[in-house]
């Protein structure tokens, strides 16, 4: 009898087992609205880490917060040394909570781990997977329910901007964050083969859940670029199609209408998948629809994933291959293309799934507003700009030469594992050099800065003496975009536009007009070339012909008296 009861004791405990949900995520545990905490999110993850040797989970470095970020590997094959991983696996990195009120990716990653880890999904073979659990920690615990004011969901979520009030992504360059400088040491240990950032959209209402951006192809660069458009992302979208999911390219439109046509988001390096693209990574931004319940978004989230690493389980040694193979598009004497502007002659047609958008009298201010059907949903075809054009091109240099006292500048450098050795004497070299002739500033703060646009230079070629210490850096390493975007003055987000190099803008020494005059007038008498352009000067412009002020200024920076690191840029360009 005693064995008989022990038996069914034993048997309706084995039941109950099955019957119980075995990790069950924070998210699967709530209404299907409610997105993991911080601490929740962490303490997952520990979990798996402690449950599944396939699993290991690392602190990293410090954020704004003070809190470190941590990095979660999934490898089946239980080894954790990315010099080992890299010799025939590729290695896909999610980043989650760059924005916090954008919370999908962080529950959709730690399901898509936890069906990994339990072989619920079937592990890949050839892939290893990195995620950042929360990249904003600051944002994620500065926790509300209004500040995603168009945002369908969950019920509380964190805040955009970090401890510091930064938005991280349009950091990637700059690294004014803690959080950045500690993402750049993940990304250059983990050299990931793909990247995934995962956000949710703003815009437009529309029946998708799913939109996306896309690395753009032509700042991706070669074969690799046109394989990642062509090939990659065609055959993701199509397996989540497969799957029921829609998709269609991020909105790129504000205040219109969606039929009005729009063009591909051009992702600079401030942005994520613009930096990984510096170091030929192909990256996406799955950007949810704000508007769709948060349920609907997580799943989508998660399949999106799936299907990233469905493909690069198939085409591992085709990605790692192409990376490898595109920096020989980069290579001094070659053009690279610093701006771009959207090609309007090259259109695609684009099957889009919208709602009906017209206008009606506001109710706030009587004016017309922009409203959208859902009762009225459409599949129209509507005009999409996936080609830019260049607008500006620099010749690739053989190498750069920083002056040593710019330490801010070559410490990020160095941050980015970009290789330089420094001069071990005085040393005469032929650069090209570059004179600052025009630049415009930003009127409004911009994540810490009033940065720079329009920047203009005058280049000049010439002999220059650079001291002991001075950093010579070859442009033929696997950071050679990197160089370009952040060196080149009139890149974008170059260190020169984010007001790394400000103070060569700022005369430090002047003159007293009263004692310059007589000085300005012998100038002019011992040198009659001086004199003609000065005499040239005020007959073509009248402003300066009636400005004894100009006049004398003028003279100044034209004689040995004026400063010469005024307006000159350090960076200088060695072609030979």
């Amino acid at each position: 009898m005693k064995k008989l009861l022990l038996l069914i004791l034993l048997l309706s405990q084995s039941i109950y087992a099955q019957k119980k949900p075995a990790y069950l995520t924070p998210y699967e545990k709530g209404n299907g609205n409610q997105t993991a905490t911080y601490q929740e999110a962490i303490d997952y993850f520990k979990l798996l880490d402690k449950d599944f040797e396939s699993i290991q989970m690392l602190p990293m470095g410090l954020t704004d917060s003070g809190e470190p970020l941590h990095i979660v590997i999934f490898n089946p094959d239980k080894n954790f040394n990315f010099s080992d991983i890299h010799k025939n696996k590729a290695v896909l990195l999610i980043n989650n909570g760059i924005h916090p009120g954008e919370p999908d990716g962080i529950d959709a990653t730690i399901m898509l781990y936890r069906d990994l880890a339990t072989g619920k999904m079937q592990a890949p073979k050839n892939v290893v997977l990195v995620n950042i659990p929360v990249y904003n920690i600051g944002g994620a615990l500065n926790r509300n329910s209004h500040s995603r004011a168009n945002q369908n969901g969950p019920e509380s979520y964190g805040f955009r901007g970090n401890a510091r009030n930064y938005d991280l992504n349009r950091d990637f360059i700059k690294n004014d964050t803690r959080n950045a400088r500690s993402f750049t040491e993940i990304f250059h240990k983990v050299k990931p083969d793909v990247f995934i950032d995962n956000h949710v959209s703003n815009g437009a209402d529309y029946q998708y859940t799913f939109t996306y951006v896309a690395t753009q192809h032509q700042k991706l660069g070669g074969n690799l670029g046109n394989y990642f458009k062509n090939e990659m992302m065609p055959e993701i979208l199509s397996g989540l199609k497969a799957k029921g999911i829609e998709s269609v390219p991020y909105v790129n439109i504000h205040g219109d209408k969606p039929e009005a046509g729009f063009a591909q988001f051009m992702d600079y390096p401030r942005y994520s998948t613009g930096y990984a693209s510096l170091f030929d990574v192909p990256g996406s931004m799955p950007e949810t629809h704000m508007l769709k319940d948060y349920t609907s978004r997580v799943k989508a989230n998660y399949a999106y994933m799936v299907q990233t690493i469905d493909f690069i389980e198939k085409n591992h040694n085709t990605i790692k291959e192409l990376r490898i193979a595109n920096r020989d598009n980069y290579t001094p004497g070659n053009k690279y293309t610093l701006q771009w502007t959207v090609d309007s002659t090259q259109v695609t047609l684009l099957p889009f799934l919208g709602y009906d958008g017209a206008y009606k009298p506001s109710e706030v201010s009587g004016q017309q507003r922009l409203y959208y059907d859902r009762k009225k949903p459409f599949n129209k075809v509507v005009r999409y700009y996936q080609n830019y054009s260049p607008v500006l091109d620099v010749v690739i240099p053989k190498a750069y030469i920083i002056p040593k006292q710019w330490w801010p500048v070559t410490d990020l450098l160095k941050a980015n594992n970009i290789q330089m050795f420094a001069l071990e004497k005085d040393t005469e070299i032929e650069v090209e050099s570059y004179r600052i002739s025009g630049y415009d500033t930003g009127k409004n703060a911009y994540e810490g800065h009033y940065a720079h646009y329009n920047t203009k230079v005058v280049a000049a070629t010439r002999k220059i003496k650079f001291s002991k210490g001075d950093l010579v850096i070859d442009t033929q390493q696997p950071g050679v975009k990197y160089l370009l975007e952040t060196l080149e003055p009139q890149a974008t987000d170059s260190y020169f536009n984010w007001n790394f190099f400000d103070a060569i803008l700022q005369q430090k020494e002047y003159f007293s007009a009263y004692v310059f005059e007589d000085t300005a007038a012998k100038l002019l008498k011992d040198n009659p070339k001086l004199k003609a352009d000065f005499e040239a000067k005020k007959t073509t412009d009248k402003d300066f012909g009636n400005d004894a002020e100009a006049q004398l200024d003028w003279i100044y920076q034209h004689s040995p008296y004026y400063e010469k690191s005024h307006m000159e840029y350090p960076v200088c360009r060695q072609i030979k």
